[in-house]
């Protein structure tokens, strides 16, 4: 059983077991924000599993580097094209450089989205200003690792920023089969 822990500023900070959160509470460096329906039980008292903890005191946490990379920017801009709003299956899509190499545009988070063939094609190695075309939102670097899927519970939820799109509907978008074992 997992258990969402939150820094005393709300933020997510991890995932951890529930074993740790129960040590995290009874050595009073955490408190119990959301509980779920299992009870632990020793021989002197029963708890209800905790589901969100939040630390009583602020960790620092170093900002995480996320990588570019074309998984990752699918992830983000979420199998859509970032011209015309279609969803697509992840062998129809293409990564177009905002401002195209040859012009002096950087590989980076900020210049790079997802594009259909047929957009990519149409914009050319034009800027989209350019091209006549418009983008749908201007891209910035994750702050999150869109490629970790975590079981996101439905308690959890409001304590979350950011969707995080459940695996099932990743693969989907991505054209791949699940298997259910």
């Amino acid at each position: 059983m997992d258990v969402l822990v939150l820094n005393a500023s709300y933020e997510v900070l991890n995932i951890t077991g529930w074993q740790r959160a129960v040590c995290l509470i009874f050595s009073g460096k955490a408190e119990i924000l959301e509980e779920c329906n299992r009870i632990i039980r020793s021989p002197s008292m029963e708890i209800k599993l905790p589901s969100v903890i939040r630390m009583n005191y602020y960790i620092k946490k170093p900002r995480l580097f996320v990588p570019l990379s074309r998984s990752n920017v699918f992830m983000r801009d979420r199998y859509t094209c970032q011209y015309c709003g279609q969803p697509r299956k992840s062998h129809d899509l293409t990564l177009d450089h905002i401002v195209p190499r040859s012009l002096g545009g950087e590989t980076c988070w900020e210049n790079i989205v997802t594009a259909c063939r047929r957009c990519n094609t149409k914009k050319g190695n034009r800027t989209p200003e350019m091209a006549g075309m418009k983008l749908l939102k201007r891209p910035r670097a994750p702050q999150f690792t869109p490629s970790v899927h975590a079981s996101i519970r439905s308690e959890w939820e409001k304590y979350i920023p950011y969707e995080i799109p459940k695996l099932e509907d990743v693969h989907r978008s991505a054209g791949l089969a699940l298997s259910v074992s």
